[in-house]
């Protein structure tokens, strides 16, 4: 069943960790490291069966592939998932370190960072046991990736706004923000300061307060958040959330968010989503900033190159767009511009570039 499902994706290897001294349940699937070593977040997550688990860090590591070779790092994509006994339980030290040992034993295939459930004092926890590791302070380098996150799904939110021949600011503009963690926080805090108008949601009441409180944000019922009228949709929650349920509630004329995955069924409600003229950024290119941050430091790229490539979402995002005119699907067009980075590779000692156009 394990090697059906690594073989439907495409994977090179998954590796199940369990230390029960440490308290630790892992998962580490390496998708695919035709351009360079898989780097990617570890995920701290309460998952309803070791199935859910298995299947999440599947998608999730597919999608860092994706997302590494549209922003033409020379790196891989992978992920892992720690499996907690309960929802919101505490970091444990000896879990992190545990899961740094892991990590290590594959010499450098797969490159720790920072995700959901995971935070700078963790990662670096996890830098006690393994150099192969990104988003830390003080055992490693990078610190957190979400701020570089945001600039990215912003680019990717002007991108949009040119393919639709709007003009690409935000000034009078109604974004609706599901999730204000550290990624909607921080694309709240910069749509706030060039004039928009933003609504948001979350699950966590006293997060949502902070929001209302320190940036000013417009408090909505996160059932109704999908629904509510906006000039953009801005997921930045968990994955799943546009779905064949939900697709019909949405009014926004743009779907661009951060949540990895946020597509159900990303070719079927990619499609389905263009057939109600909704026009959806797809979230492995324009969610990309922060993997460019901590792959270009742990490839020695200037700050200026990896300010650039953060830049460079909204032009990839553009032609990503057009391509998905011709295809019927923007999901469908931003694998296609991701394998084709793949299978042309990139040079070595370059930055990366735009592909030939198809």
């Amino acid at each position: 069943m394990v090697f059906e499902r690594m073989a439907n994706r495409g994977h090179e290897r998954v590796l199940f960790v369990q230390n029960r001294a440490a308290g630790l349940r892992a998962i580490i699937a390496i998708h695919n490291t035709t351009l360079g070593p898989a780097l990617g977040g570890v995920r701290r997550w309460h998952y309803a069966s070791e199935d859910d688990a298995l299947e999440d860090v599947l998608r999730l590591s597919e999608a860092m592939t994706y997302k590494a070779a549209a922003a033409h790092l020379p790196m891989g994509g992978g992920k892992s998932v720690i499996l907690l006994d309960a929802a919101r339980a505490e970091p444990r030290e000896t879990a992190a370190k545990a899961m740094g040992r892991a990590v290590e034993t594959l010499r450098g295939d797969y490159i720790a960072a920072e995700d959901v459930g995971v935070n700078e004092q963790y990662i670096d926890w996890i830098g006690e046991e393994t150099q192969y590791v990104m988003g830390g302070e003080k055992k490693s380098r990078g610190g957190d990736p979400s701020p570089y996150t945001a600039r990215g799904v912003v680019n990717g939110m002007r991108a949009a706004m040119r393919f639709l021949n709007l003009e690409p600011n935000f000034k009078g503009r109604t974004i609706a923000i599901q999730g204000m963690g550290h990624v909607g926080w921080n694309v709240a805090r910069i749509l706030l300061g060039e004039g928009a108008r933003v609504k948001a949601s979350d699950i966590s009441p006293e997060r949502l307060d902070q929001a209302k409180q320190q940036l000013g944000v417009e408090v909505i019922n996160v059932d109704h958040l999908l629904g509510s009228e906006c000039d953009i949709l801005c997921p930045c929650a968990l994955g799943g959330v546009i779905n064949g349920n939900t697709i019909s509630d949405i009014q926004a004329p743009i779907v661009c968010g951060a949540a990895n995955n946020v597509l159900d069924d990303p070719f079927e409600d990619s499609s389905a989503l263009m057939a109600r003229g909704i026009l959806y950024c797809p979230d492995f290119v324009v969610n990309a900033g922060g993997l460019i941050q901590l792959a270009g430091l742990w490839l020695r790229y200037t700050q200026a190159q990896l300010d650039q490539k953060i830049t460079d979402i909204e032009s990839t995002t553009l032609r990503i767009l057009d391509r998905g005119r011709e295809l019927g699907s923007n999901h469908a067009a931003a694998v296609d511009y991701a394998r084709r980075v793949i299978d042309e590779g990139i040079p070595a000692g370059s930055q990366g570039g735009a592909v030939h156009a198809p």
